[in-house]
C-alpha cells in the first residue's frame, strides 16, 4: 500500500474485534498480509481455529495470560503484555506485512498494562505503507488524537444484558 492508515475501533458495543477481523480477511482476499496480536486473550477461540486456515496470509498471536485482570495486574500480564507489544514492533519492522492489528491493545491500556507511550511508540515505527488497527473499549486519547479513522461501537439493544444470554459459539465466542 502506498498510505497506510492508523484506525481504532472502539466503543461499548459489540463488534470491535469482529470488525477488525473482517478486515483482515479482506486484505487476505486481496493478497495482503496481516499480523494480529492479541493482547489479553490467550485460548482457543473460534476465531483462532477459523484463521489457522488462512495462516500464509494472517498471523495471530495471543499476549495474555487466560484470566481477567481484577484490581492491579500481576507482573505476568505486564510480561504479556511487554512480550505482544515486541512481537508487534518486530512484525512492523519485518516488512512481511501490510496490516498490524492490535486486537484490545485499549483494554490492555485500560488495565494498565501497556501505556500511552508504548502504543505511541508502536505509532511513530508504522512504516509508510502499513495499515495500523487498535480495538477495544477506551483507548489512549495520544492515540485516538493521531487516528485516521475511528469507529465507536456503541450499543442499541444486546441481549446479553438484556436477557442475560451467555456468549454463544461461533458468535461471541
Amino acid at each position: 500500500m502506498e498510505k497506510g492508515y492508523i484506525q481504532v475501533y472502539t466503543g461499548d458495543g459489540k463488534g470491535k474485534t469482529t470488525a477488525a477481523l473482517g478486515l483482515a480477511l479482506r486484505a487476505a482476499g486481496a493478497g495482503l498480509r496481516v499480523y494480529i496480536a492479541q493482547f489479553m486473550k490467550k485460548g482457543d477461540y473460534s476465531e483462532i481455529k477459523a484463521l489457522q486456515s488462512l495462516a500464509d496470509s494472517i498471523v495471530v498471536e495471543q499476549f495474555g495470560t487466560g484470566r481477567f485482570i481484577r484490581g492491579a495486574p500481576g507482573p505476568e500480564d505486564h510480561q504479556a503484555a511487554q512480550n505482544g507489544l515486541d512481537a508487534a514492533h518486530a512484525a512492523m519492522a519485518s516488512g512481511d506485512y501490510d496490516i498490524i492489528i492490535l486486537e484490545e491493545a485499549n483494554v490492555a491500556f485500560g488495565a494498565g498494562v501497556l501505556t500511552e507511550t508504548d502504543l505511541l511508540g508502536v505509532i511513530a515505527a508504522k512504516p509508510a505503507g502499513t495499515e495500523l488497527v487498535f480495538t477495544g473499549r477506551g483507548g489512549p486519547p495520544g492515540v485516538l488524537e493521531k487516528a485516521d479513522l475511528i469507529t465507536e461501537m456503541k450499543p442499541i439493544r444486546h441481549y446479553f444484558g438484556e436477557q442475560a444470554v451467555a456468549a454463544r459459539k461461533g458468535i461471541e465466542d
